[in-house]
């Protein structure tokens, strides 16, 4: 796989044959004045801001807070400084006119905690890197970490993979967990925060998530990302695809030829290939009407048809009184994503249970992680690896160094 880089700089000098000496000194004035405006674009590239918000609490009724060292609270609706001290640590709650730091009001629903040096930031018991959004909505408050692309990737990757794992995986991994973040910093730049610290964004666990080998996979591929045609587009992965990535556009509203799906040999032996699950047909129930499904006492649940990848698209619910059809990936997500790891899975009914076999844990759609991790101990580099999960796309220098 090329890497796309910029240029260097062209020697100008050496492509100047010789000249006048009346003329020299215009020569030399062009010669600068090129260099200026190539110096200046790529400082403009290069000094882009990447910082990347991260909602990592939620609707809190009060939240505890710790900062060793300087800081200071700027208001995020005028950017004017509310507070600046000195070892913070006080409960934070809110009140009708605004956010409650002890017995310290700051009239305002949002600000922003900048500590002075590179300390962290403590919120209920967890350290951050960056600056701190607290943020109040009705009576409640959020918290928004606004971090480093790096660092954020750093804190991302122990929860998303294994730092044993072989380096060329994780070098691939970070690149795509670092594009994933880049798609999702456009898609939400009007909103309060551009990714949650959870499974159903990525998970991010701040300062103590990071590892050396990671942190070194993240620093060797700096600002590296997935790109097609010149653009980031939502670089999607999971656990084990079971035999065949998915196309994403059959789970989400995304179209692109580097996530259209492709036949996996390499992740047969990761410990996620296959999997059996039972669950009580009341269980079963319940959690369907739970998530909305009108139905009582089911009878039967009938595959109504698959991908190509060999994932279910929809089901029927048969029941004593009406039958009901639901997506796969719906009935997937009410009953747990850890209990019907994947849609690729057979069913049937024995007595009042249903016993499920499948293939292949997530949702199947661009890289495969155990596929990567096989890959790379068979002696693929993180160039090739992506290239086989995202045929088209171009490791890019998309994110400045």
């Amino acid at each position: 796989m090329r890497i796309n880089q910029r240029r260097p700089f062209v020697n100008i000098l050496a492509m100047v044959p010789p000249i006048n000496r009346r003329l020299k000194p215009l020569i030399i004035l062009i010669i600068i004045l090129v260099v200026s405006c190539q110096l200046s674009v790529l400082s403009c590239f290069g000094q882009l801001p990447r910082y990347v918000r991260v909602a990592i609490f939620q609707e809190l009724s009060s939240l505890r807070l710790k900062i060793k060292g300087s800081y200071e609270i700027i208001d995020s609706t005028n950017n004017k400084v509310l507070i600046r001290g000195r070892n913070l640590n006080t409960t934070v709650t809110v009140y009708p006119q605004g956010i409650l730091l002890g017995n310290t009001r700051a009239k305002t629903d949002k600000f922003l905690i900048k500590p002075y040096y590179p300390q962290p930031v403590i919120i209920n018991g967890r350290s951050f890197r960056g600056d701190i959004q607290l943020i109040k909505s009705n009576t409640k408050l959020s918290a928004v970490n606004h971090i480093d692309l790096e660092d954020y990737v750093k804190g991302i990757s122990v929860r998303e993979t294994s730092h044993y794992w072989p380096f060329d995986s994780l070098k691939a991994e970070v690149i795509v967990f670092r594009t994933f973040a880049l798609y999702k910093m456009q898609e939400n730049a009007h909103k309060d925060f551009d990714l949650t610290s959870d499974i159903y964004s990525q998970a991010y666990g701040g300062r103590a998530a990071e590892r050396y080998r990671i942190n070194k996979a993240v620093d060797e591929t700096k600002g590296l990302a997935l790109t097609y045609r010149g653009k980031i587009f939502p670089s999607f992965y999971h656990a084990t695809c079971g035999g065949y990535t998915d196309d994403a556009a059959l789970l989400w509203n995304v179209d692109t030829p580097p996530l259209k799906g492709v036949s996996c040999n390499f992740c047969q032996d990761s410990q996620h290939f296959k999997w059996h699950s039972v669950l009580s047909l009341k269980e079963v129930n319940d959690a369907l009407v739970k998530g909305g499904l009108r139905i009582e006492d089911i009878k039967d649940i009938i595959i109504l048809g698959r991908h190509k990848s060999g994932r279910i698209t929809d089901l029927k619910i048969v029941t004593v009184k009406k039958d009901a059809t639901i997506s796969a990936k719906d009935f997937r997500n009410t009953l747990g994503p850890n209990v019907i790891k994947s849609t690729n899975f057979q069913v049937k009914l024995v007595d009042h249970d249903a016993v499920f076999e499948g293939f292949g844990w997530g949702h199947g759609v661009g890289l495969c992680q155990w596929g990567a991790y096989f890959m790379a101990k068979q002696g693929y580099t993180y160039e090739q690896i992506l290239e086989y999960y995202y045929p088209g796309a171009q490791v890019s220098l998309a994110a400045g160094r």
